[in-house]
C-alpha cells in the first residue's frame, strides 16, 4: 500500500475530505448490497450535509468546530456503510437490514454531529463546541425535522433516538427503540464514530491541537468537586494526549467490545480479511504510548487537512 495521506480513509482509496468522493463510495457499497435500489435519498442527504457544514443551508452557520468537522463525519459515514455491508454479506437473506433501513442509517450518520452547528440567529454562542454537552440532542432534533421533510417521517423519531448511540447524554442501555434491528444499527453508529476518528492518520495531532480547544470552549477541561473547588480533568493539550490510552482501554473498549457487541467485526467481512480500522486505531494508541514512555510527545507533526473552524482557532487565544 502506498503511503497513506492525511485526507484519506484507512484503505487509502477514498478522500474523506471530499463529500462527492464519499457519496460515490457509499452509494457503490449500497448498490453492491441492494442491486437496483434507489439511492436518491442518500445522494440528496450528502448534498444537504455538504451545504449544512459549508454554511449554505438555510438558517444555519457553517461548521466552525475544530475537531468535529466535515472530514470526521464523512470518515464515520463511510465506516458505517462498510459495517452495514459486512453485516449484509454474511447474513441470510431474511436477516438482512435492507435498503430502506440502510438509507436511514446513512442519513443518521451524516447528521450525527449536526448539533455542533449554530443557527444563523444564535448570538449567544460563538463556536459550536459550546454545545458539546448537548450536541447529540441537538442532532436528534435536526434529524427528526430533516427526515420528516424528506419522505422518511415514519422513522424520524427512531433516528432521533438511535443517534444517541454516538454520545453520552443517554446511556446506551437506556436508548428506546422499537426492535433489535434499530439497536444493531445504533451499535454500528456508535462503533463507526469511534473507530473512524481513532484510526484517522492525524488522530493524535487532532486530539492535541483541535479536540482540547473544543473541550476548553465547552468548559469540560475541569470540574468542581463537592466542596466547590475546581478540579482539572485535562490540564493541557499534552495532558489530554497522555490520557488517551486510558480513554481507549477503559471507555472505548467497554463500548465497542461490550455495549456495542463487537459489531466492528463486520468491517472484516467488508474488507475481506483485515480490519483496517482496528489496525490503525491500535497503531495510534501504541504510538502515543511509546511517545509518552520516552517523553517525546512533541514529535507529533502530521498535518491534518484544514477546515473552516481551524482558520479561526488563532482568534480564540
Amino acid at each position: 500500500m502506498n503511503k497513506r495521506h492525511s485526507q484519506y480513509d484507512v484503505s487509502n482509496t477514498v478522500n474523506v475530505s471530499d463529500s462527492q468522493a464519499v457519496s460515490d463510495a457509499v452509494c457503490d457499497i449500497f448498490h453492491s448490497c441492494y442491486l437496483g435500489a434507489d439511492d436518491s435519498k442518500i445522494r440528496q442527504a450528502f448534498e444537504d450535509f455538504d451545504n449544512l457544514f459549508e454554511g449554505q443551508y438555510s438558517g444555519f452557520n457553517a461548521c466552525d468546530t475544530y475537531y468535529h468537522d466535515k472530514q470526521h463525519t464523512l470518515d464515520m459515514t463511510l465506516a458505517m456503510a462498510r459495517l452495514i455491508d459486512g453485516h449484509e454479506r454474511q447474513s441470510k437473506r431474511h436477516r438482512t437490514l435492507g435498503a430502506q433501513l440502510t438509507t436511514l442509517a446513512i442519513i443518521t450518520a451524516l447528521f450525527h454531529d449536526s448539533g455542533y452547528i449554530r443557527r444563523s440567529n444564535d448570538h449567544k454562542h460563538h463556536n459550536g463546541a459550546e454545545y458539546t454537552r448537548i450536541h447529540v440532542s441537538r442532532s436528534a432534533d435536526f434529524l427528526q425535522q430533516y427526515l420528516q421533510m424528506h419522505g422518511l417521517a415514519a422513522f424520524a423519531g427512531i433516528a432521533a433516538n438511535m443517534v444517541h448511540y454516538t454520545g453520552y447524554e443517554i446511556a446506551p442501555q437506556d436508548i428506546n427503540l422499537p426492535d433489535k434491528r434499530f439497536h444493531l444499527l445504533g451499535y454500528m453508529l456508535g462503533t463507526a464514530d469511534l473507530i473512524a476518528q481513532m484510526s484517522d492518520r492525524c488522530y493524535l495531532e487532532k486530539c492535541r491541537d483541535r479536540l482540547y480547544p473544543e473541550f476548553e470552549l465547552a468548559g469540560i477541561t475541569s470540574t468542581r468537586n463537592e466542596d466547590g473547588e475546581q478540579v482539572s480533568i485535562f490540564a493541557s493539550p499534552e495532558d489530554l494526549l497522555a490520557k488517551t490510552p486510558v480513554f481507549y482501554n477503559n471507555e472505548v473498549k467497554k463500548r465497542i467490545d461490550g455495549l456495542f457487541g463487537k459489531v466492528y467485526k463486520f468491517a472484516e467481512a467488508h474488507f475481506g480479511g483485515d480490519n483496517l480500522y482496528l489496525k490503525y486505531l491500535r497503531q495510534n494508541i501504541q504510538h502515543i504510548e511509546s511517545l509518552l514512555a520516552t517523553g517525546d510527545v512533541g514529535s507529533l507533526s502530521r498535518l491534518p487537512p484544514q477546515n473552516k473552524g481551524i482558520k479561526n482557532l488563532s482568534n480564540m487565544h
